[in-house]
């Protein structure tokens, strides 16, 4: 980790933190290296727990005064309720854009949709879902909420990277592909129910398809693993008791 110069705000640092673990060098379930954040940043550590603070009540870290910071682990749950929550932000999105979205702002969508198409055609992920990204993102800015588009920022960072960068089997992708096809088809025709449904359909299967590439383990896992944790200070300290007897 590189040096950054002092004088970093605390909403620059909050947003730094929050890209590392967007964007995965602060893997899911690892522990914030607060020593080296430190250094990176030229901050003390009062500072940079405010921050995570933040990033908890996000949803993106866990505090823990015996263990300190991690990154969030996402359950199979949390991937669901997440999905659902985006796939009626994204269908809330599409239909006030069909109304307010311009004749440019159409085509531009369409544009990136053919670039998209021959990518898939390529089987090259990386700017299939680079144009992928770019494609939601537009249709809910041309909804023209911010209230909404503050919400979807929100919601959608949490599973930004299992969203846009989780493997997919071929069969899977040209399913995506097809659903964007009807995304396409239903903007063009300024068709606010059809559009709608096909989101909330394409957001439920992308839920499903980011669970089953492993970006997600089962609550009953996590428990167990809390459990377990919680539970070997207890079992070595009854341990050394009986050895000492």
């Amino acid at each position: 980790m590189g040096n950054t110069n002092a004088s970093i705000s605390h909403d620059e640092l909050v947003a730094q933190i929050r890209t590392m673990i967007v964007d995965g060098v602060l893997p899911p379930g690892s522990k914030i290296p607060e020593r080296e954040l430190c250094e990176r940043f030229k901050i003390s550590r009062t500072p940079l727990r405010e921050v995570l603070k933040v990033l908890a009540a996000e949803g993106h870290v866990t505090l823990s005064q015996n263990k300190g910071a991690r990154v969030v682990l996402l359950t199979t749950r949390a991937v669901d309720e997440l999905y659902e929550v985006l796939g009626a932000l994204e269908a809330l999105a599409g239909e006030l854009a069909i109304a307010r979205m311009t004749n440019e702002e159409l085509a531009e969508i369409k544009a990136m949709h053919y670039e998209m198409a021959l990518y898939h055609q390529r089987r090259e992920l990386a700017p299939y879902y680079a144009l992928n990204r770019r494609i939601h993102e537009a249709i809910v800015k041309a909804s023209r909420s911010v209230v909404l588009q503050t919400l979807y920022e929100q919601i959608g960072a949490r599973i930004r990277r299992a969203r846009f960068v989780a493997a997919m089997p071929n069969h899977r992708w040209d399913e995506a592909m097809s659903e964007h096809e009807g995304i396409l088809n239903a903007l063009v025709r300024r068709d606010p129910v059809t559009l709608a449904a096909i989101l909330k359909m394409h957001l439920r299967n992308k839920s499903k398809q980011v669970v089953s590439a492993g970006f997600a383990i089962e609550a009953d896992q996590e428990e167990a693993d809390v459990l377990d944790s919680t539970r070997k200070p207890a079992n070595s300290a009854r341990t050394t008791h009986r050895a000492k007897a």
